[in-house]
């Protein structure tokens, strides 16, 4: 097998060309493989097999940086660099992530996860090594769907001027996450139809590389003419008229093509833009034919890539189906998402209401103002991204909505802990952004029916701008509490025997029985996103006789303190449980507003959230477990207080 040879970009390079495909070919069967198992994306690296081999073949990484925007098309990469014999841990529990790692290789140069940023990030990195005396190249590779994203047009506006060693490729499959839409993938669609310039340009090199000893001095001066021919052909190219030199579009697919042209462009003294077309899901052809939902998959059956089915709803079907039966009633509701529809639940919207469903692209920043332009013409926009996404937005947030209190309901899918995708992709930090803002409406989902009650009360009722907060998960079982009408800044408290009534009744037995009235009570204090986890942990304490509630922050912002505090009240011990970052989060809050209305210097206090760390690869409840969140955990930690077990020795918790 040739590819359990290939140690490094130099094992590579030793291998004959009529090899090639062969090693292709083998490295799409162990993406296959192993994404088959572990999940993953699947159709984007697939796409970029014949384009990477390539790239190591003509470059020189480590000393040559190659740089891949958003890296979760790195797989083939990694499988190049040296990583064969870890690429089974793909996206597990301390074994290989599934994007770009300075900690696992000198050949990755940033952590990534995030769209666009390639650029800008290549150009610092050749800035400094030009000012260090260094003259190898960068290479940064950008999908068409991250073109999207303005911060890749900042980047490039500012790499023409600067950067004669920076080559930015432009791998066009005329995907993103969702079909790509906009007017840069009609330009890049475009450019790639002139046929009749490649098909001249393909028989001139053929032509000039037959002739011996004079192909040399003929090759530049065909290479210029080419340039010339391909100003008359392609008048408008927007990458020439930001200072690059424009090359392409190739075959991405053509190794040999590929080759000859890179190293080309590996002499030139100025920067590149190199225009790739390439087929997502390439090699496989449940990918090819569906490469939306091939882009990141759970496991699947590698023979016909048929998908695990789970018949419990998730949250974001629950948000799919509300959506759009509340559209269905009101004209005025319109929905944006950032090239995500159906990651999102949107996709169903956007077939039910085409005139109204707005994909911006990889442009979060642009999806929020231009949401605030939407309310202010009277309409109801609900804005759909992920909680990792929406980072991005912050500014937009504060300026374009919250200071002229537009009416935008966001909606946040993939709160708290993501699962496989490591530290780019975990939703924990929204909370503490959002909650300062004035004017701003946070509301956090624990079922089906709390979803939609909320929904249609930041629709319909709420004024300036909502967000909606749940996990990547499914839906709990629904219990009648989760059904209360809205009591703006006021939570859902259930008893023990609410969600326990089997454990709560012998408790109740047990504790008649014995006559015990000095035993603690205890609540717990959650967001709805991490229900499920503070129920296991509640159920466990009840079970060594410790009557136990759960109050459901439903409102994060604004919220009721006084009406809390009267509930906290009947209680000796509260544990605050928030599935989001600890500093500037709603727990730490909560557990200064009962300390400052203490009514008794005996109320006890904890606090659990995720710490300040960055968390890594893991299922659901690894990660939750590494951050100290995982219910055996919080159950031990709070039965170590009260003085009924000993905690684990790794304690994370105050």
């Amino acid at each position: 097998m040739l590819l359990q040879t290939i140690h490094s970009p130099e094992d590579l390079k030793k291998l004959p060309e009529k090899k090639l495909k062969i090693l292709a070919q083998e490295m799409r069967n162990k993406i296959i493989e192993v994404v088959g198992h572990n999940g993953g994306h699947l159709a984007s690296n697939l796409g970029v097999i014949e384009l990477t081999i390539a790239l190591h073949r003509i470059f020189n990484s480590p000393q040559d940086a190659i740089i891949w925007d958003v890296s979760h098309q790195s797989y083939p990469h990694k499988l190049l660099t040296g990583r064969y014999d870890i690429f089974s841990t793909l996206r597990t529990k301390n074994g290989m992530s599934g994007f770009t790692r300075i900690s696992e290789s000198p050949h990755d140069y940033f952590d990534a996860g995030h769209a666009s940023s390639s650029i800008s990030s290549a150009l610092g990195l050749l800035a400094s090594w030009k000012l260090q005396g260094r003259n190898d190249k960068v290479v940064a590779v950008i999908g068409d769907g991250a073109l999207t994203g303005g911060m890749a047009y900042e980047g490039l506006n500012h790499a023409g001027q600067l950067a004669e060693n920076l080559i930015v490729i432009v791998n066009d499959n005329q995907m993103s996450i969702s079909p790509n839409t906009g007017s840069i993938s009609r330009y890049l669609s475009h450019l790639t139809m002139s046929v009749y310039y490649q098909t001249l340009r393909y028989k001139i090199d053929r032509f000039v590389d037959k002739i011996p000893y004079f192909n040399r001095f003929l090759g530049k001066l065909i290479f210029r003419l080419k340039r010339g021919l391909k100003g008359l052909l392609l008048t408008n190219n927007l990458f020439i008229d930001l200072g690059f030199e424009y090359v392409g579009p190739l075959n991405g697919h053509d190794i040999e093509q590929m080759e000859r042209t890179l190293q080309r462009v590996k002499k030139m003294r100025r920067p590149v833009v190199m225009h790739v077309v390439t087929k997502k899901g390439k090699g496989y052809s449940p990918a090819e034919n569906d490469p939306a939902s091939f882009h990141g998959v759970g496991a699947f059956n590698i023979m016909d890539g048929v998908m695990e089915k789970f018949d419990t709803l998730s949250f974001t079907e629950a948000f799919s189906r509300k959506i759009v039966a509340l559209a269905e009633k009101d004209d005025k509701i319109v929905s944006i998402t950032a090239a995500m529809s159906k990651g999102t639940g949107l996709d169903a919207f956007s077939r039910h209401f085409k005139d109204r469903f707005f994909d911006v692209g990889i442009a979060e920043e642009h999806a929020v103002t231009f949401a605030g332009g939407l309310a202010a013409g009277g309409l109801v926009p609900v804005v759909a991204i992920y909680s990792t996404f929406i980072q991005r937005s912050i500014d937009q947030i504060i300026e374009d909505i919250a200071l002229q209190n537009r009416h935008v309901v966001l909606v946040f899918d993939r709160c708290g802990a993501v699962p496989s995708d490591g530290e780019t992709h975990q939703g924990i930090f929204d909370i503490s952004l959002l909650r300062p803002i004035p004017n701003m409406t946070i509301l956090s989902i624990v079922s089906e029916a709390d979803l939609g009650i909320c929904l249609e009360w930041a629709l319909h009722e709420a004024k300036g701008p909502v967000a909606i907060r749940w996990p990547k998960l499914t839906c709990p079982s629904e219990l009648p509490v989760f059904a209360k009408d809205i009591l703006v800044g006021r939570g859902l408290l259930l008893h023990s025997d609410e969600f326990a009534p089997a454990v709560s009744a012998t408790l109740s037995s047990e504790l008649e029985r014995r006559k015990k009235k000095s035993v603690k009570k205890l609540l717990f204090v959650c967001t709805g996103s991490i229900y499920s986890e503070v129920r296991t942990a509640a159920r466990s304490i009840l079970l060594k006789g410790i009557p136990s509630d759960i109050f459901i922050v439903r409102f994060i912002k604004p919220f009721d303190e006084s009406y809390f505090v009267s509930i906290a009240r009947q209680y000796d011990y509260v544990v605050f449980v928030e599935d989001g970052v600890r500093i500037g989060g709603i727990s730490e809050y909560l557990d200064v507003v009962l300390h400052k209305n203490a009514y008794t210097s005996l109320l006890q206090t904890k606090v659990f959230a995720f710490p300040d760390h960055f968390t890594t690869n893991g299922s659901r409840a690894q990660i939750l477990e590494e951050a100290g969140l995982d219910p055996e955990y919080i159950a031990n930690a709070v039965l170590l207080d009260i003085g009924k077990t000993d905690v684990r020795k790794n304690a994370k918790a105050k």
